[in-house]
């Protein structure tokens, strides 16, 4: 019988596919971690306002120290993904991000919390630009978009674990001992990173699946220099507003409030409640994987973006006018508002295809910033707007608000969606290809 033998060549093929695999493995890992701790307060919520005793806004400004953190160092995690790249960042990242989820779970205070979210938001606040980095110079730019999309599918499994599955969780562990053991997970991976993750498949002795040489000159000035070409560079921005409006409402409602409103308004358990999230959820993550196979498969980035922002406008619209209840409408509402929202994915490639190619990660890094500030900005506002017409009804040390409160608060989000909207239609068009110049 005749035996294969396999060339140098394909041995060389073979362990660079498993080489950029495994380091993209490790990378989703810590990223499912990052939308976990993204979402988790959503469904504990009751827990830190009865615990800390705290108000609506209160309550909002603690998740959304996350979220503020983690939109003033995009732009340095651009910087440290494109200078000291991506194994520097997930090491230190793991290792701030699981200190902080201990210190969150171990508080005994609002102040301690608020420090131990600080520390999670610093930490995770570099690991989706490293990944987009990790994934430009370990992909072939052809499939930037799916590998967008990939990449926000699988860490969007980690949302998911913060809805239905955390609900469950908490009938049989305190919520503090999730974040306890979440937290010693993070510090596994950072040693994991430290063994296994490289910066480029050169550092393995391979040769890089993207070359640029005679289409763009190579960016050899200071850092400083860059990130200032990267800032003034106009395409970059309707990007950012993009993700301001679009998902710093999105991640506001199903990172925060979505839960409180169904137990508030609907009557719903944390359970049933926590399973119209993960409905969201899911068609979050499956629709990035969707907006950013299309748009590589057509060769288009503009047209799917407007769909998407214009779907999303809609799914406001629909979940504030409609007759609908609980169940089978409501896990098609929100099913709708997670795929129409995940179309932002698309601002990544749109980022990443107007810049210079090695500064891929402070392009994508700018961009990322008006997702994190929407958010940082949505979520306390709408506890605000939800308190400032509250009637003082409380259980079990809990605000309990009424629909008028809720409707309030989401005619804040349909203006933010409006701005996504508008912005979307000064992205400029790349036909998926870099479209630098200079």
């Amino acid at each position: 019988m005749k035996q294969t033998i396999a060339t140098p060549s394909e041995a060389a093929d073979l362990r660079f596919e498993l080489a950029k695999w495994s380091i993209f493995a490790i990378l989703i890992l810590t990223y499912i971690l990052v939308y976990f701790h993204r979402m988790a307060p959503g469904v504990v919520s009751e827990f830190l306002m009865a615990d800390f005793n705290i108000s609506g806004t209160r309550l909002g400004a603690l998740s959304a120290i996350y979220f503020a953190v983690y939109a003033l160092m995009q732009i340095p995690s651009g910087v440290i993904a494109d200078t000291l790249g991506t194994r520097t960042s997930i090491i230190s990242g793991n290792l701030v991000a699981g200190m902080g989820s201990i210190l969150f779970g171990m508080a005994t205070g609002f102040e301690m919390a608020c420090a131990g979210r600080f520390l999670v938001g610093l930490g995770v606040s570099v690991v989706f630009i490293s990944i987009m980095k990790n994934n430009s110079v370990w992909f072939h730019e052809k499939v930037f978009g799916i590998m967008s999309g990939l990449t926000l599918f699988f860490g969007n499994l980690g949302a998911v674990m913060a809805a239905g599955p955390l609900a469950h969780v908490l009938t049989i562990f305190h919520w503090r001992t999730v974040f306890i053991v979440i937290g010693a997970i993070s510090l596994c991976l950072a040693l994991i990173g430290f063994l296994l993750v490289r910066n480029k498949p050169q550092d393995m002795g391979f040769v890089p699946p993207n070359t640029y040489t005679g289409k763009f000159q190579t960016q050899n000035n200071h850092w400083l220099a860059n990130l200032k070409d990267v800032v003034m560079n106009l395409g970059v921005w309707p990007g950012f507003w993009v993700q301001f409006g679009m998902i710093g409402s999105s991640y506001a409602f199903m990172g925060l409030w979505g839960m409180p409103y169904l137990r508030d308004v609907h009557g719903l358990d944390r359970p049933f409640a926590a399973e119209h999230m993960t409905i969201q959820l899911l068609s979050f993550a499956l629709g990035a994987l969707f907006w950013g196979w299309v748009s590589d498969k057509i060769g288009r980035r503009k047209p799917f973006l407007l769909l998407a922002a214009a779907a999303y406008v809609l799914s406001w619209l629909m979940l504030m006018y409609l007759p609908w209840t609980p169940g089978i409408t409501g896990f098609i509402i929100f099913a709708f508002m997670g795929f129409s929202a995940s179309g932002f994915v698309i601002t990544f490639a749109a980022a990443k295809e107007i810049v210079h190619p090695q500064l891929s990660g402070m392009g994508v890094s700018v961009v990322n910033t008006g997702c994190f500030i929407g958010t940082a900005l949505a979520q306390p506002l709408f506890g605000y707007i939800a308190d400032l017409t509250w009637d003082g009804t409380m259980a079990h040390g809990v605000r309990i608000y009424s629909t008028n409160d809720y409707q309030n608060g989401f005619v804040a989000m349909i203006i933010c969606s409006i701005i996504a909207l508008a912005a979307a239609f000064r992205v400029r068009e790349t036909y998926c290809r870099n479209s630098f110049k200079g």
